[in-house]
């Protein structure tokens, strides 16, 4: 048991009796706990600020014997005086006054919490509320990020507010009106542009979109026409950036004066029977970029990991230019086999070659007028290369075996994983080809560079397969959503497709858990981010047969590739966030602009 004063082993007094017998002890005005264990009682005293972790467990700051307790019981959130108390998954649960706690809930002088077996008092003498005011943008992210951590690991709901359209010259009131409207625990800054950031921890997406309503009701006619987005931890997101991602999508869609969730803030582009849902503001300017090419008959070069949606990307142009009506052709370079590559693009004649028994037209006539989209074009041999070089710059075609050329009118959209300029300093691709293909090169970023999509694409794909299948919609359970944001997709949108197709067929209830998602998704990675779930106080780890550390396991990777990781990563995030403004972004990684141009160049981010 935690340290103290004035042991009174011959009865355990009332609450009453206790504070008054232990006045003397209270006299420098700090909140303290009378705990009353075992038949005898002693003082607890409170930081003014901080959190106090209560159970058995030996790293606990309120050390408690009996055996009622759970290792890791209950917390208190101190913040100037305030005392609040939350239940952090006891196997016997917290009781407030004789009522379960089911929430956090504020503490006030006299109230009994039980603990198990055991009685805490608590003594919060009154204070006048200091005033409260903006915290540091930097120290806010600070806070973001070990409010992340705190909510993954205990499973703790967590949200964020953001305003957007708030008027400048009514953002000094605003902010000192906003703040006096939050909560002791609640944490406030402003960005650079004077927009509010509200950080609300043990808040869930009703409490916050209350906490929301507040703030808009605070801001009255100081602010009006200001729109307020929320964003919930995982629900939306399992890291800071994108959690904060969220919010301001939410805030960019809420109408005039109103509150929007992050999910209302997708934008969902129709084109024919294909439908694309986007949410991340670097796929928003990629389409909205995708929209003003289309209107211009130019070569189109997209760059992007396999499943990023390249093929959507090209559909985008073909879709909104001239040659809508005209067909879309998808082919892949990679399943051409190599002796036949030539004939599939520009036909045969009949005996051209053994098979060819009559002639057939390529995919360059069969395409007339419409757009053929050459996915994985780094996979033409050297000789095919040369031949689409020519059929694009001069309009014209010869088929495999004939000898007089034929006219073409076909807009070609190629695709790539590859990094082209590689290939090309490999000699392995054509230059003069590649300068001839991207006319305008656009990059797609991979799913794990925009997280936030995440929950919205997934939920999107459990819908629509469940449809297909007649199941009752599926919902990922928070453990569950954690471990989905915590995996890299290598396999991108297509990968985090067939995951959710997989778990419409083999999960059994309505709710997905972790333990129903594939072994590739609950990764090292996502049990490191998304920690071990909490077992009741009696249920111990289960060991027997676990293999020694590093056994069965790949090498570890160097640890300065996954600081570059990060550190891209990172910069990549913060173009998004500025809108492509290298010195905000510099500004808010706290890098020097050098350095963090030079690593544009190294990391070859455009």
């Amino acid at each position: 048991m935690g340290s103290g004063v004035g042991e009174r082993p011959e009865r355990p007094p009332d609450a009453t009796t206790s504070i008054e017998e232990h006045g003397s002890s209270l006299a420098g005005g700090h909140s303290h706990l009378l705990v009353i264990e075992n038949g005898s009682s002693s003082l607890f005293e409170l930081p003014d600020t901080g959190v106090v972790t209560i159970g058995r467990a030996p790293e606990v700051d309120l050390r408690l014997d009996h055996a009622s307790v759970s290792r890791r019981h209950a917390r208190l959130l101190l913040e100037r005086g305030e005392v609040r108390v939350c239940d952090i998954g006891s196997h016997n649960g917290t009781v407030v006054n004789g009522a379960p706690l089911t929430a956090v809930r504020t503490l006030a002088t006299g109230d009994v919490v039980t603990i198990g077996e055991v009685m805490l008092v608590v003594h919060a003498p009154a204070r006048t509320a200091p005033s409260r005011r903006l915290v540091d943008e930097n120290a806010w992210r600070r806070r973001l990020a070990e409010e992340v951590e705190r909510s993954m690991t205990y499973g703790r709901p967590l949200a964020v507010l953001a305003t957007a359209g708030m008027p400048q010259a009514a953002r000094v009131l605003a902010h000192a009106v906003v703040t006096r409207a939050l909560r002791g625990i609640d944490v406030a800054s402003a960005d650079d542009d004077g927009q509010l950031l509200v950080l609300l921890p043990e808040a869930d997406e009703a409490a916050a979109r209350r906490m929301a309503a507040a703030v808009s009701g605070a801001l009255g006619e100081i602010g009006p026409g200001t729109r307020i987005g929320v964003a919930t931890c995982p629900s939306d997101a399992a890291d800071g950036d994108s959690l904060l991602l969220a919010a301001r999508a939410g805030a960019r869609v809420a109408p005039a004066g109103g509150v929007a969730a992050s999910g209302e803030a997708v934008v969902r582009l129709q084109m024919g029977d294909r439908e694309v849902l986007l949410a991340h503001p670097a796929m928003l300017r990629v389409f909205e970029l995708l929209g003003r090419l289309a209107a211009v008959d130019l070569p189109v070069l997209i760059v992007g990991e396999t499943g990023s949606g390249k093929e959507n990307a090209a559909f985008a142009v073909h879709h909104q230019s001239s040659r809508r009506d005209r067909p879309f052709v998808p082919s892949s370079c990679a399943a051409f086999a190599e002796s036949l590559a030539e004939s599939l693009l520009f036909g045969h004649d009949r005996g051209a070659f053994s098979g060819a028994v009559a002639a057939k037209a390529g995919l360059f006539e069969s395409v007339a007028g419409g757009t053929l989209f050459l996915d994985e074009v780094a996979e033409l041999t050297p000789a095919v290369q040369a031949k689409l070089l020519r059929a694009l710059e001069t309009g014209r075609i010869t088929r495999v075996g004939e000898h007089h050329e034929r006219a073409i009118d076909v807009r070609v959209v190629a695709a790539t994983n590859r990094v082209l300029e590689d290939e090309v300093k490999a000699g392995r691709f054509r230059q003069d080809l590649y300068f001839r293909l991207s006319g305008a090169r656009v990059m797609l970023p991979p799913l794990r560079e925009r997280r936030c999509e995440i929950p919205i694409l997934f939920r999107d794909f459990l819908s629509r397969a469940a449809r297909g299948t007649g199941r009752a919609a599926l919902e990922p359970s928070p453990a569950a959503m954690a471990a989905l944001l915590a995996h890299d997709w290598p396999g991108n949108v297509r990968e985090l497709r067939h995951v959710a197709v997989f778990l419409v067929a083999t999960a059994r209830g309505d709710r997905i858990e972790a333990a129903d998602l594939p072994g590739q998704v609950v990764s090292d990675r996502a049990v490191r981010n998304g920690k071990e779930p909490l077992r009741p106080a009696n249920e111990e780890p289960i060991t027997q047969g676990t293999p020694p550390v590093g056994a069965g396991r790949e090498p570890m990777r160097p640890l300065s590739d996954e600081v570059e990781e990060l550190v891209r990563r990172r910069m990549v995030e913060a173009l998004a966030l500025t809108g492509g403004v290298k010195t905000q972004a510099a500004r808010m990684l706290g890098m020097p602009l050098r350095t963090f141009t030079s690593k544009l160049k190294q990391h070859r981010i455009q």
